[in-house]
């Protein structure tokens, strides 16, 4: 089952099951959909609530909350996942608020109309109230507009009915025609050939994990392909197996270019700080590790994103910067597998040359883990849902160096 999907269900369960209402005023009773909820809707969830919406990372929502219509059944499942935080899905720290472009989440007075609209009976309220309906782009087109280079894995895989989980290679090198010289990104979006694919990385271009949205450069800072640029698909493939449960995938990425005379004013580099010595004995209920490194020149941080799997619980950036001072650059308190966030800076994090940043995560490898697949078992490091990994990704940019300078990735300590 699609974990999106799964996620809502059960909140939709413990919504039906749990959700306990108040008295309310009589103020409140006037709450309705069409003047009062529907607004709320429309501009934090329909751009995934919708026929055919976004496609975030492989995860496409179960639901529509167009219509009266659609929203009616999800009514205590919505009141329930907003009252919660659990949805609009973000879980940067609040310390964090207005960091961060695209932050996802309702306010007080927002998360409180739509639970009184539900205690109160849910009532639809006059048609004439309700806003108009927001248009989007057509959904067979791309969400970049049309790109200037689309292409496929080289060849389809079946991803057998015995696999739960695999990760695949596929090298592949653009021809002439489809890279002649080279270009700087603007924009990338991938498109899961299959359900059954939980990410792919494909350098220079990026990739997608559940809960990421396509990747657009703001202006001025781009990473470069290169003249037949060679790539390789990374896919990891996640399904439950069993009779009839193999699929093909060809999965296809599109990229758009900056005009052929443009030249960004910073290459981004973008490093995967982590360990490799992971191992979380059986039970432990907060094993921590984690990696650093220290930037060799005066930088920008542009971005960041945390990856772990299932056993992951929380992850934090840290500064030290050349005169002792710290600082928490990003904090995720609870880490969601389901939803892998890039978390980019509204205003760029200048560091000096000198500035070490580490980045730490911790595990839970016990029974208290609802996600746990297995607390008996010792954990390593592996590509598996059910292995473990952390994968602190930075992207930054050295201060003094343009476009067509090599961006250094700093010093290990």
């Amino acid at each position: 089952m699609n974990l999106f999907r799964r996620s809502m269900v059960a909140a939709s369960g413990v919504a039906v099951a749990a959700l306990a209402f108040a008295p309310v005023s009589s103020a409140a009773a006037k709450v309705t959909f069409t003047k009062d909820v529907l607004p709320i809707l429309q501009e934090h969830c329909q751009d995934c609530h919708r026929p055919n919406g976004k496609n975030m990372g492989g995860m496409v929502a179960p639901m529509a909350f167009v219509s009266y219509k659609d929203v009616r059944p999800w009514s205590k499942a919505i009141a329930k996942a907003v009252s919660t935080g659990a949805m609009p899905p973000w879980d940067a720290a609040e310390q964090h608020s207005g960091t961060f472009e695209g932050e996802r989440g309702l306010s007080q007075a927002e998360i409180d109309t739509v639970v009184s609209w539900v205690e109160t009976g849910a009532s639809r309220g006059a048609p004439s109230d309700a806003p108009a309906p927001l248009e989007f782009p057509d959904v067979d087109g791309w969400t970049i507009g049309e790109p200037d280079l689309i292409f496929d894995m080289p060849e389809p895989y079946f991803v057998p009915d015995d696999v739960n989980d695999e990760t695949k290679y596929f090298p592949m090198t653009l021809d002439s025609k489809q890279m002649p010289k080279d270009r700087w990104i603007q924009s990338v979006e991938f498109r899961p050939g299959s359900e059954v694919v939980h990410h792919i990385i494909l350098t220079p271009f990026g990739g997608i994990a559940p809960g990421n949205k396509p990747a657009v450069y703001r202006d001025g800072f781009s990473a470069k392909a290169a003249k037949e640029q060679k790539v390789v698909w990374n896919m990891h493939y996640h399904k439950e197996p069993g009779p009839g449960s193999g699929m093909w995938d060809q999965s296809t990425v599109g990229i758009k270019f900056y005009p052929e005379d443009y030249t960004p004013k910073h290459a981004l580099n973008t490093v995967p700080l982590g360990p490799m010595d992971i191992y979380i004995p059986a039970g432990a209920k907060r094993y921590e590790n984690g990696a650093k490194m220290t930037f060799a020149k005066d930088a920008l941080i542009y971005s960041m994103m945390p990856h772990m799997h299932y056993r992951g619980t929380e992850v934090k950036y840290e500064v030290t910067y050349p005169d002792g001072k710290k600082e928490t650059i990003l904090h995720v308190p609870d880490y969601d597998f389901n939803w892998q966030t890039s978390y980019r800076f509204k205003e760029l994090k200048a560091v000096p040359a000198g500035t070490k940043i580490e980045v730490t995560g911790w595990w839970d490898n016990s029974t208290d883990n609802e996600f746990n697949p297995d607390p008996t078992k010792d954990i390593s490091w592996g590509e598996a849902t059910d292995e473990e990994m952390l994968f602190g990704w930075l992207s930054f940019t050295n201060i003094d160096e343009d476009a067509n300078h090599q961006v250094l990735k700093g010093s290990d300590d």
